[in-house]
């Protein structure tokens, strides 16, 4: 009886937790709909320096509520009467902890942290997801509109 639920909320629960895993990116290369055809100002300067970070993946209310429904159902077939509530209470506390955890695990990605000194002498450092390679004195430009910077070749 477990196996039978598993295998029917099993797979709409991996469904969802590889959406929201693509629903938002740290690209450069990336632009969301809303930042499309809109001005952004460009300023140039020299990479100072790269390094490698972590970008902690999303923890959104999906992982969590997966996580307890595959817990409360495994949890579920534990005993019978009262040892079944409670089972079913455990696992699905158990399962949203684990759903979160693993909902963050898989949506973390390699970042870098890019420190440029522009033309005028300034530094600024980007963090952004590594999917493009930047080397120490390279020259890059700045893109900044709508509250988001991204370093570009």
């Amino acid at each position: 009886m477990f196996i039978s639920r598993l295998l029917l909320v099993a797979p709409a629960i991996a469904g969802v937790l590889a959406v929201s895993g693509c629903a938002s990116t740290t690209s450069g290369n990336v632009y969301s709909s809303g930042q499309a055809r809109q001005e952004q100002t460009v300023r140039l300067g020299v990479v100072e320096s790269v390094r490698q970070v972590t970008i902690e993946g999303s923890r959104t209310p999906i992982g969590a509520v997966a996580g307890g429904a595959v817990g409360g159902i495994g949890g579920a077939n534990v005993g019978g009467g009262r040892g079944s509530t409670v089972g079913s209470i455990l696992g699905a506390v158990a399962g949203g902890v684990a759903g979160s955890m693993l909902e963050e695990r898989v949506t973390r990605k390699d970042g870098l942290e890019i420190t440029v000194r522009l033309e005028g002498g300034e530094l600024r450092a980007i963090t952004q997801e590594a999917d493009e390679v930047f080397k120490p004195g390279e020259r890059v430009r700045l893109l900044s509109g709508g509250g988001v910077t991204r370093v570009s070749h």
